[in-house]
């Protein structure tokens, strides 16, 4: 990284630390900001290509919760298992004893590709006595308004996938085309900030183990949303949407929180799928008032 955060000062005052635990055969890494002792723990699950950095920038507003942010299973530090295909249901079964093992009772949060893989674990039997799912996958990737770039995506994976090796892994981390992915998705005009989140992405994007892992991700975000799962899922739910959200148009997002037995959602203007880069204190405003999180002076 190259680029300093928008959200450094915040960031420095949070206490970090990084462990690692063995969960389905595997050694998970993970970071835990934040309070050891404080009275709300949070299980921050990052989307697809990032890791753990990707939320950081909204934990800076959440100083006074403990939050514990793993790198999923073949991105940043996490190995996957060798042998192991990585669809949804084998990546909700990882979060379920990750949770089990580092944080048993802990709220859970998704980004994202994230939302998905909260949404399947809870519905599948992860207890959380709540769900808080930013920048949801509300509907059909294919169907979004940016329909056309998630095809040209699909052939993209494809093409990382079948290619020799050592040529579909260089066109999986071409720095154009993650440019490319970064210049879509941002909506906001302060170009310090746009610099920042194309930094980010620089950066962290292309930290997948290999392709293998990748392309089994893609498909799993592309081939499930939420919407599978919402019925399922009894617990209070908040949805932190995007009005100008590219991947799930904020009129599906509406629909999306009907479809939960208890949800409430939060719709943020002039934004689009990098909340979690462009709007953490709003996103983190909304977490702290469904959680109850009281507001500690000094922090």
């Amino acid at each position: 990284m190259t680029v300093p955060s928008p959200y450094a000062d915040r960031l420095s005052r949070l206490p970090v630390s990084r462990h690692e635990v063995e969960v389905r055969g595997g050694i998970t890494a993970y970071w835990e900001y934040g309070p050891a002792d404080a009275e709300t723990t949070i299980i921050a699950v990052h989307g697809f290509r990032g890791d753990h950095h990707g939320l950081e920038s909204v934990l800076a507003f959440l100083p006074e919760a403990r939050v514990i942010a793993p790198d999923l299973p073949g991105f940043g530090e996490t190995a996957p298992v060798p042998g192991r295909t990585y669809d949804l249901a084998e990546y909700a079964a990882w979060l379920t004893e990750f949770a089990a093992s580092v944080a048993p009772g802990a709220v859970i949060l998704g980004h994202s590709f994230g939302s998905i893989v909260t949404s399947a674990a809870v519905a599948g039997g992860l207890e959380t006595p709540r769900l808080v799912l930013v920048n949801p996958i509300g509907a059909p990737a294919l169907e979004g308004p940016k329909g056309i770039m998630t095809r040209l995506a699909v052939f993209y994976y494809a093409m990382g996938a079948r290619l020799p090796e050592r040529l579909g892994t260089a066109l999986l981390r071409n720095r154009v085309i993650v440019r490319v992915m970064s210049v879509t998705m941002a909506k906001t005009g302060d170009r310090a900030l746009r610099r920042f989140i194309h930094d980010q992405h620089d950066t962290y994007f292309s930290r997948f183990s290999d392709r293998d892992v990748l392309r089994d991700a893609f498909v799993a975000s592309v081939s499930h949303d939420v919407r599978e799962f919402a019925p399922s899922i009894d617990v209070p739910t908040l949805l932190v949407a995007a009005e100008r959200d590219d991947i799930t148009p904020i009129e599906a997002e509406r629909v999306l929180a009907t479809l939960f037995d208890d949800a409430e959602l939060v719709e943020i203007s002039g934004v689009g799928h990098l909340i979690h880069y462009e709007t953490p204190a709003e996103a983190a405003g909304a977490i702290r008032r469904f959680l109850r999180i009281p507001v500690s002076r000094g922090r």
